[in-house]
């Protein structure tokens, strides 16, 4: 019995060992079974592998369908952020990379996936019983998911994919889910467009309170990052902070009513750094959430830099959206969207001061402008009852004290170049005030500039210059202002005889493109490069150029310029300095523009434009001693006749003084005795109001069996 006892003692000792090695076999088969269902030494390799999943209706892993361990483990050794969802309820498995996603939620392994995220199930959870249900796999990008993970409401955004998962028979078990957060890349692309946006407005605006106005629109877009913001000026007087900005526009939340007095805005400006206010609520209320179902907690206190960093011109209060944690990238772009802010409003004071500088400029323009014309008006009477009676004085002296005539000469010269720069300036005056208009009539351009160009061949030549005229019909009539175009060639006319020593003078015309085109070309001098684009400049005078006189006022091709654009046309010019230079005028065939009615400038015959050009010659036949002779002057417009022999009576009523009661009876004694003289001889020039109109001019040499000038 002993024997039987004892070797029974030792049977079930053998049994117990081999029951200890059957355990540690077991046990070691089950810890390789978990190695192979769950590799890797990640922190959720470990986590699964400890799991009690015997606890779980996912039960044993050794019992696992094939594609759930498969998808396990390939979601384990994966460096993306992957899910794995099972069963009915959706069972939550994940790896180490989708650790972030989950922030303070992390443990949830296991878990059903409706208690994983709650928050946004009403979004994921229809897409993943899609794929339970169909088979078919679901693609969303950029998905906004309002994640609690942090302690509040976050707003994030991702991209994402749901793809089916089988078991043995076949059946979708589960889903597989590979997700990617853009959070940073959504929220910054919206923030630069709020930057773009808001440095657009630099330069448009025109004042301060438009550009205010155009901040409020621009902020009240970005509900998103800014959901709330107020803008205080500072204004001098009265000294103090005003209101300027505030958005969303209207609102009139309790943080405004005390204005910016429990705002650091004092300390911003005084500091010129931002100031974080971290309890808004608490002091201030809820303030407008925008785009965001939670008011904000944060806001930001920023200075708004003057000019070239001078003192803060104000500050702005910008709030963070709860929706957002206020960090540094935060911090960041409510620091820039106060730099656009600041550039917006420095743009509209800068406007400010320029705009009143030119008001300034161009008050003192038109001062000068009204000076010129009324100088010119002052000059012109007296010139007026000059040029009467040197005329009657000449008459009755004839020839007989030479020396007295080259004196009245050198008078009625002077006094010539004297009206023509009078008549130039009250042109001025009624460009600038606008009351310079067109008479435009249909003219043979061709016929009526070689006419103009005669006037100066015996100047031309006496120059010893090369004068050379080619004016080819053209194919329709050009529609011009006859007293406006008779201005410009005689402008362009005398300064290239002024400017040219040796060489030639040109005169074309020629149609091309629709238009005629008339060249005026010398060899003179030219114009050195840096003034030609200056060259049509009023008083602007190239003080270096070679002349034939020093002369001149600077304002010949001004003119020129502003009676060419009144008819229609263009003017341009080329030079190289030393090869002369030509004007080119371009005006449109037929009748393309509107012929304006009304009153043209001041008239004025070309016999001062000649005058003046055969003064600069030497030994001219006008100088001292030399009479202009009629032979010398337009056949078709002798001495006394033409729009000289008229005063623009408008322009008289409107601002010349009338001459003394003795000067205008001896004015009408003058015409009354040349009347009873007969109509062989010249009419006098008469002054003021009581001078001869062109017409009367005109008419006076029709009874004289003459052909008048146009």
């Amino acid at each position: 019995m002993r024997g039987l006892i004892a070797g029974s003692d030792a049977g079930w000792r053998r049994l117990a060992e081999w029951g200890a090695a059957l355990g540690t076999a077991e046990s070691a088969g089950r810890a390789n079974q978990a190695e192979l269902a769950f590799p890797g030494d990640s922190e959720m390799a470990t986590r699964m592998r400890a799991h009690a999943w015997a606890d779980t209706p996912l039960g044993d892993p050794a019992q696992w369908p094939t594609s759930l361990a498969a998808a396990c483990r390939i979601c384990l050794t994966s460096s993306f952020p992957m899910v794995v969802w099972w069963g009915e309820d959706l069972y939550f498995l994940y790896n180490d990379a989708y650790l972030p996603f989950l922030g303070a939620k992390h443990p949830v392994l296991a878990k059903p996936g409706n208690l994983v995220w709650d928050e946004i199930w009403d979004i994921i959870g229809p897409a993943l019983r899609s794929v339970l249900d169909s088979g078919s796999a679901t693609w969303s990008q950029d998905v906004m998911l309002p994640l609690n993970r942090n302690g509040y409401t976050e707003e994030t955004y991702w991209t994402y994919s749901f793809s089916p998962l089988y078991d043995e028979a076949g059946v979708v078990r589960g889903a597989h889910t590979e997700a990617t957060d853009t959070t940073e890349r959504v929220i910054g692309a919206r923030r630069l467009a709020v930057l773009n946006e808001l440095g657009a407005l630099a330069g448009r605006a025109r004042s301060v309170t438009e550009a205010c106005d155009l901040i409020t629109l621009a902020l009240g877009r970005a509900g998103h990052d800014v959901p709330f913001a107020a803008a205080f000026l500072r204004q001098w007087e009265p000294a103090g902070l005003l209101l300027s900005v505030v958005s969303p526009a209207g609102t009139d939340p309790d943080a405004l009513r005390r204005g910016a007095a429990d705002w650091p805005v004092d300390e911003a400006m005084r500091t010129g750094r931002p100031v974080r206010v971290t309890d808004v609520r608490e002091r201030f209320g809820d303030l407008p959430a925008g785009a965001w179902a939670s008011p904000p907690a944060n806001a930001m206190v920023l200075p708004l830099t003057g000019e070239t960093r001078g003192p803060a011109i104000g500050a702005v209060v910008l709030a963070a959206s709860a929706g957002r944690a206020l960090d540094e990238s935060y911090e960041s772009f409510l620091t820039l969207v106060a730099q656009q802010i600041a550039s917006a409003i420095n743009s509209a004071v800068a406007y400010q001061i320029q705009q009143r500088r030119a008001e300034e400029l161009a008050e003192l323009d038109r001062a000068k402008t009204v000076f010129f014309a009324n100088i010119s008006h002052e000059f012109r009477t007296p010139l007026t009852l000059i040029m009467g009676p040197l005329a009657e004085l000449r008459a009755r002296l004839g020839d007989h004290d030479p020396a007295a005539r080259s004196d009245l000469d050198l008078i009625e010269r002077n006094g010539l170049r004297l009206g023509k720069l009078v008549n130039t300036l009250l042109d001025f005056s009624s460009i600038e005030a606008g009351r310079m208009e067109t008479r435009a009539e249909p003219l043979d351009l061709a016929a009526v500039t070689a006419d103009l160009a005669s006037i100066f061949r015996s100047a031309i030549e006496r120059a010893g210059l090369t004068f050379e005229v080619e004016c080819a019909p053209l194919p329709a009539p050009v529609y011009l202002d006859r007293e406006m175009w008779e201005k410009v060639m005689l402008n362009l006319l005398g300064n290239a005889l002024k400017f040219t020593f040796d060489g030639s003078i040109g005169v074309r015309v020629r149609s091309a493109a629709g238009q005629a085109v008339v060249e005026v070309a010398d060899t003179g001098c030219g114009v050195p490069a840096g003034e030609l684009p200056r060259l049509f400049e009023r008083f602007r005078r190239i003080a270096s150029a070679r002349s034939r006189s020093n002369e001149g006022s600077g304002i010949g091709l001004a003119l020129v310029r502003e009676l060419v654009t009144l008819n229609g046309g263009t003017i341009t010019a080329a030079s190289e300095e030393g090869s002369g230079a030509i004007f080119t005028i371009r005006l449109p065939l037929g009748r393309d523009r509107v012929q304006a009615a009304g009153g043209g400038g001041s008239t004025q015959a070309p016999d001062p434009y000649v005058a003046e050009a055969l003064g600069w010659l030497p030994g001219n036949p006008s100088a001292p001693g030399h009479p202009l002779r009629p032979a010398d002057r337009d056949p078709a417009r002798p001495r006394g006749s033409g729009p000289r022999a008229g005063t623009d009576r408008r322009r008289q009523r409107g601002y010349a003084r009338l001459p003394a009661p003795a000067a205008r009876a001896r004015v009408r004694g003058q015409h009354r005795r040349r009347r009873e003289r007969g109509p062989d001889r010249r009419p006098l020039r008469s002054a003021g109001s009581h001078r001869r109109g062109r017409d009367d001019a005109r008419a006076w040499w029709l009874r004289a069996g003459r052909r008048p000038a146009r």
